[in-house]
C-alpha cells in the first residue's frame, strides 16, 4: 500500500511539473507585459513568473530599464517597443535613431534576448503615423551597423488600419492608412521582417453579439462559420489575419508574415460578455492556435504565432474591462488555470 501511495505521488508531481514547470523551449506564445499599475510584483518577480509557467516570450511596451535588467539571462525572447513620443525624433536622423538605441537598446544586448524591435503601437492612422516608416529605416541603420542580424524591426498596427474586413477577401486598407501601411509593408517586405497586428475577436463580438457568433469568437465552432469563396473559417481571428493578408497582397506585397502582437478577452468590465470562463476559454484556445504551427486558411503555408493580452490586471488603467485583460492578479496568483506547455 504505501509504495502504491509513492508511486500516486510521484505520477502527481510529474503531472504538475509537466502542466507548470519552467521549460526551455520557444513554443510561438507570448504574453505582453504591461506595467500601468501600482500594485504589481518587481521586474524580477515578474521574469520568475514567466520561468514559471514557461511562458518564452515576452512584449515590453517600452524600454523600461527595470525591466530590461531583470530580464537579463532569462533567454525570454523579447520583443521590445519604442514609445510613441519618441517616434519623431528616431524618425529625424539615423545618429538620433543611434543616441536613442544607445540608451534604451544597446546596454541589453549582451543578455536580453531583444528579437524584435517595434516601432510605435497603434499610431497609423493619425498624426504620428508619418513617423512609422523613417523611424524603421534609422532603426534598421543602426542595428544593422552593430551587425545584430538577429533583432529585427517592425511595428504595431490595428484592425482600424483596415478600410474593408468582410470578408477576407474583400479587404483593402482605409484611405487614412493605405500611403503610410503601404510604405510600412514595402520596407517590411525588403527587410524579411513580420508586421505585427492586435486582433480583438473580443471587441467584435462585444460590438454585435446579435450577428457575431460567440464560438466563432472563441475558437468553439465545429465547423466552417464564414465562407468567403474556397476559404473556410472556423474562428474570427483567422479571418482577421487572412484580411490583413489579402490588404497587402491588393498593394502588391505577398511576402510579409503576420504575427498577432496583441490578443485576448477580459474576465470581467462589461457585463455577461465578460467573464472569468469566457476569458478563460478564449486565451486557452488562443495558446492552442498559436500552438499549433499552422497556418490561416489563406496561408496555410505560414505559422501563425503572438502574443495573450495581458499579464496582470492593471488597476491604474480606466475602469472597466481594461483593468481585467490579465492572466494573473497584481499578487501573482492566476485570475483562472492557464497551461502554455
Amino acid at each position: 500500500m504505501a509504495l502504491v501511495n509513492i508511486f500516486l505521488m510521484l505520477l502527481m508531481f510529474a503531472f504538475v511539473h509537466h502542466q507548470i514547470a519552467t521549460t526551455e523551449a520557444r513554443l510561438d506564445v507570448g504574453v505582453c507585459y504591461g506595467m500601468i499599475g501600482d500594485n504589481l510584483p518587481s521586474p524580477a518577480a515578474v521574469v520568475k513568473l514567466y520561468r514559471r509557467y514557461g511562458i518564452g516570450k515576452l512584449r515590453l511596451f517600452d524600454p523600461n530599464p527595470a525591466a530590461l535588467a531583470a530580464l537579463r539571462g532569462s533567454e525570454i525572447e523579447v520583443t521590445l517597443g519604442t514609445k510613441n513620443e519618441d517616434l519623431q525624433s528616431i524618425a529625424s536622423s539615423v545618429d538620433a535613431a543611434k543616441t536613442w538605441f544607445d540608451a534604451n537598446v544597446q546596454p541589453y544586448t549582451s543578455d536580453v534576448k531583444i528579437t524584435f524591435l517595434s516601432a510605435g503601437n497603434e499610431v497609423v492612422p493619425g498624426n504620428l503615423a508619418q513617423f512609422v516608416l523613417p523611424a524603421m529605416r534609422n532603426l534598421q541603420s543602426v542595428v544593422k551597423g552593430y551587425g545584430y542580424s538577429g533583432m529585427r524591426i517592425t511595428t504595431v498596427v490595428a484592425t482600424s488600419t483596415l478600410g474593408t474586413s468582410y470578408p477576407p477577401s474583400n479587404s483593402t486598407f482605409s484611405n487614412a492608412a493605405r500611403a503610410d501601411m503601404v510604405g510600412i509593408i514595402k520596407f517590411l517586405s525588403s527587410s524579411g521582417s513580420p508586421l505585427m497586428i492586435n486582433v480583438y475577436p473580443y471587441f467584435a463580438y462585444a460590438s454585435d453579439p446579435v450577428n457575431v457568433r460567440l464560438d466563432y469568437a472563441q475558437f468553439t465552432a465545429n465547423g466552417s462559420v464564414v465562407q468567403d469563396g474556397t476559404l473556410s473559417y472556423l474562428n474570427l481571428l483567422d479571418a482577421v489575419v487572412d484580411a490583413f493578408y489579402w490588404a497587402m497582397e491588393k498593394e502588391g506585397v505577398t511576402s510579409v508574415d503576420l504575427v498577432v502582437s496583441e490578443s485576448g478577452w477580459p474576465s470581467a468590465g462589461n457585463g455577461y460578455i465578460t467573464s472569468v470562463e469566457l476569458a478563460q476559454i478564449y486565451n486557452q484556445n488562443l495558446v492552442k492556435r498559436f500552438q499549433a504551427n499552422a497556418g490561416t486558411p489563406k496561408h496555410p503555408d505560414r505559422s501563425l504565432g503572438g502574443f495573450i493580452f495581458a499579464m496582470f490586471n492593471e488597476n491604474q488603467k480606466p475602469a472597466g474591462i481594461e483593468r481585467n485583460f490579465g492572466l494573473f492578479y497584481p499578487d501573482g496568483t492566476p485570475v483562472y488555470r492557464m497551461y502554455f506547455n
